[in-house]
């Protein structure tokens, strides 16, 4: 990419918002090891409530799926709707409150959650103020977003675009319908909703942000960076566009399968579980999609490390969407529902899925944007492999405590009383906690790979002169 490109494209905010995630992955990384390793030794809590699970766990699940995957999702929409569109942001001074904004609600995340202000809801904890941020924000890099498509000299969108803006919208709406609460205080409020009705917007929400969020934006990624990355075509452009539709109109009906054996009416979790098994089809279609694009590159893997995230990213992604709807049938459910098993399934499509296509993404953004390869090659294929192994440790570890948990907690005597006690079972986890932890110490140490790896490239790129040469060349044009 030359001086040309940097004078057609805004490039500066999609640096910044790709160098950020990175360190909100290092920093959402090392809360979660924390936190594990609370759960397993519990005297880390060292009787400081700031500190203790209950307060890091939504500082964790925030920094990852909003500060890690907030970032990567903006870096990679505004770099991909430029390039695909053929023209420039629509407002850069938007871009720039995206990119502020977008911070400002972290730090206020990183404050407010430790201090125990919270709303109470899954992945949703933040308190009213933030929450009309959040959309404020969320709406600019909306608009921004849409209003570039609109002056695009290209005569079509490209599916990718069409799969950021499908996020959009929904998560739009989503967010302002699960977060109406009426306000008693400035850190304090409560939900309109409430009993039954509260748990199915919640869930409806906590879903979709999985489905929309943390996987049609994926997607996005997806179908932009691995034809990228790998020199190819998409594989099939009409599988493409029929795996948008499906999961438009799919995911919207999966929130109630969250809630067998509630009070909820039995047939919304039904209903849940039977689309939920619809969507394997479309889910596997488009992991397919993606790995078919390698047709003929196949040999690429060898030594292309960045490709390797990425294809990592699609094997995770269609085993987490076959293992998702067959625990939503009711009777795996009465056996998986408030078990480890759950937490294993859903760091099988956190680390597996999203953070390996988010960094693969983000290696392939540094280099493009930044006009210099990735300072270190061995650095880059020794992130792949801790990313790699660290995340099976750590949802192979779940998977067993899941299931053993699971099985404890509904065993029988030959008298119809429990076989064992509620402390057994925790006791028996045991083990099992440690090797989570063991497993998030080796993500951890991928992720602080990436940091310094990225830390290099960008003095690389300065101290070669790259990036300069290119801003010169746009001043003087």
């Amino acid at each position: 990419m030359d001086a040309a490109a940097e004078q057609k494209y805004n490039f500066d905010v999609v640096r910044w918002f790709a160098v950020m995630s990175v360190v909100y992955l290092v920093v959402g990384a090392l809360v979660g090891v924390y936190i594990a390793s609370e759960l397993a030794w519990p005297v880390l809590n060292f009787d400081s409530p700031y500190i203790t699970f209950g307060r890091l766990r939504p500082l964790h699940t925030n920094a990852v799926i909003f500060a890690f995957g907030g970032c990567v999702l903006m870096a990679t929409a505004f770099y991909s709707v430029q390039r695909t569109c053929g023209v420039r942001l629509w407002s850069d001074k938007l871009a720039w409150f995206t990119f502020w904004g977008w911070n400002a609600i972290i730090v206020g995340a990183v404050i407010t959650l430790p201090l125990g202000l919270t709303g109470g809801k899954e992945y949703a904890e933040l308190e009213w103020p933030l929450d009309i941020l959040i959309a404020v924000v969320w709406l600019s890099y909306f608009f921004n977003f849409i209003m570039t498509i609109s002056i695009r000299k290209t005569s079509h969108i490209y599916v990718s675009n069409w799969f950021f803006l499908g996020m959009m919208v929904m998560i739009t709406y989503l967010h302002v319908v699960n977060s109406l609460a009426i306000p008693v205080s400035l850190f304090d409020s409560y939900s309109i909703f409430s009993g039954v009705q509260d748990a199915m917007i919640q869930w409806w929400w906590g879903h979709n942000a999985v489905g929309f969020y943390l996987t049609a934006g994926f997607l996005g990624i997806m179908y932009y960076f691995v034809p990228k990355q790998a020199g190819r075509p998409v594989y099939s452009y009409r599988l493409s566009v029929i795996h948008f539709w499906a999961l438009m109109f799919g995911y919207v009906w999966l929130g109630a399968h969250h809630l067998q054996y509630t009070a909820l009416p039995d047939w919304t979790g039904s209903l849940g579980a039977a689309v939920s098994l619809a969507m394997i089809i479309p889910s596997w279609g488009g992991a397919v999609n993606g790995m078919m694009t390698l047709s003929g590159a196949w040999d690429r893997l060898r030594d292309d490390y960045i490709l390797r995230f990425l294809i990592m990213s699609l094997a995770f992604y269609a085993m987490s969407t076959f293992e998702g709807p067959v625990m939503s049938l009711k009777t795996v459910n009465a056996l998986s529902h408030y078990t480890d098993w759950t937490v294993g399934h859903v760091h099988s499509g956190a680390l597996g899925w999203v953070a390996m296509v988010g960094m693969g993404a983000i290696y392939h953004l540094i280099e493009k944007t930044y006009h210099v390869r990735m300072a270190s090659q061995a650095l880059l294929n020794a992130h792949f492999w801790t990313a790699t192994i660290g995340a099976v440790v750590y949802i192979v570890a779940m998977w067993v405590s899941g299931i053993m948990q699971g099985l404890m907690w509904r065993a029988y005597d030959d008298y119809g009383t429990l076989a064992y006690t509620f402390a057994e079972s925790v006791e028996a986890m045991h083990p099992y906690y440690a090797m989570r932890a063991v497993g998030g110490m080796i993500f951890l140490l991928g992720a602080v790979l990436m940091l310094v790896n990225v830390i290099m490239t960008v003095r690389k790129s300065v101290s070669e002169g790259n990036l300069q040469q290119a801003r010169t060349a746009v001043a003087g044009a």
